[in-house]
């Protein structure tokens, strides 16, 4: 009889073991995205939903064979203080296994230290500097860094005859970056900065330092500002103040014709010549199908940016450690499975660097162009298996 009751235990712990399984496997992985959905960056976290909207779409709503809950907060424009309590609420309150989205890099900062506090894997789709990822080994990035893509503008122009260019960025984190990588690589190639110039993010009036530039005469001049509402002000200023007349090209990185603006920026952006690492024009059977699942899924509401590319590739990336992991969603499991993780990306392929958890992809040269009269960044240049240069 003592030998049954034990053997009846044992199936019984066996059957409840059985039954935790089955029940974990029900349970939601749940994603808490931090971005700007209201104000006027409020597009960007439209385009973070529009690509994990397609992922999920594509995958049965599932991760790793388990439903997913995707939880928002707003944290409209660089929010530093307002991302980390949202990101503290989505820990503690909502009990998130993964943070994502992240738009302007001082908010990617402020919850990646919360992220290494908590323990919790946390995907950036947008952020872009530098230090992001060697701030906290709780980040992986599948977007960009600034540097990534504005050394490969520089290396560029020395290439096409461009030898004196003066600098143009904003006065926040990823313009220092992108004017510390665009000077370096310049003239590494034998190019002069003959002068440079910070501007505020908040309404600056372009007009006085399009002057100066005018006055100057370099043959270029190299401009970043996050996308949005300030790469079209600059354009327009350049076009008053007759840049072009003077013979002084533009060149930029890709948020200056971000591809969810490009049409609202105008025939002012026709020509201009950019460095970037997404183009909704991006020729492969991978980007067609991208583009024409977000039109599926969201009705066509905006045209599918860089954002929405990283937001998708984020969502891959994450199904892709878990599939390493077998489902395991411990925080330091994640992280290592993430390195070395390979995705075929709409914008072409990508790797998630082993050592510093950054991406490592193509940077594309490409030019505004009417293509079926739509403005497009028509991609011409590439450079390979780019790595964010502050790393290496």
């Amino acid at each position: 009889m003592m030998m049954k009751l034990s053997q009846l235990a044992c199936a019984a712990f066996v059957t409840l073991g059985l039954a935790g399984t089955a029940g974990a496997a029900d349970e939601p992985i749940k994603i808490g995205v931090i971005a700007s959905y209201s104000g006027p960056y409020a597009d960007y976290g439209r385009q973070f939903d529009d690509g994990i909207a397609l992922y999920l779409e594509e995958h049965g709503g599932k991760l790793a064979g388990r439903p997913v809950q995707i939880i928002k907060k707003d944290a409209p424009g660089a929010a530093p203080d307002l991302a980390k309590r949202l990101a503290q609420e989505l820990v503690v309150k909502d009990k998130v296994n993964f943070l994502a989205g992240l738009d302007f890099s001082p908010n990617a900062f402020a919850v990646g230290a919360v992220a290494k506090e908590a323990k919790i894997p946390t995907m950036v789709m947008n952020a872009s500097a530098s230090a992001i990822t060697t701030n906290s080994p709780y980040v992986a990035r599948v977007s960009f860094t600034v540097q990534q893509v504005s050394a490969p503008m520089a290396q560029w122009a020395v290439k096409n005859g461009i030898t004196k260019v003066y600098t143009v960025v904003a006065d926040y984190g990823p313009g220092g970056d992108s004017e510390t990588a665009f000077e370096k690589a310049f003239t590494a190639a034998g190019g002069t900065i003959v002068g440079k110039v910070r501007t505020p993010l908040a309404n600056p009036d372009f007009s006085a330092y399009v002057q100066r530039i005018k006055d100057d005469k370099p043959q270029a001049v190299f401009f970043f500002f996050p996308s949005g509402v300030l790469p079209p002000a600059f354009l327009k200023a350049a076009k008053e103040r007759g840049l072009e007349e003077a013979g002084i090209k533009l060149i930029a990185t890709g948020e200056a014709t971000d591809d969810s603006y490009l049409e609202a920026t105008g025939d002012v952006a026709l020509g201009l010549i950019t460095s970037h690492h997404y183009s909704y024009g991006h020729k492969s059977e991978k980007n067609k199908k991208f583009i024409e699942g977000v039109y599926r899924v969201t009705g066509k509401k905006l045209r599918p940016s860089y954002f929405a590319v990283a937001a998708y590739d984020g969502m891959a990336a994450l199904d892709g450690a878990l599939a390493k992991t077998k489902g395991d969603l411990d925080g330091a499991k994640v992280m290592e499975a993430l390195k070395g993780l390979t995705i075929d990306s709409p914008r072409g392929p990508i790797e998630i660097d082993a050592a510093t958890r950054d991406i490592v992809q193509t940077v594309y040269i490409r030019k505004v162009e009417k293509v079926n009269g739509e403005l497009v960044n028509v991609e011409f240049d590439k450079f390979d298996r780019v790595k964010d240069p502050a790393k290496q």
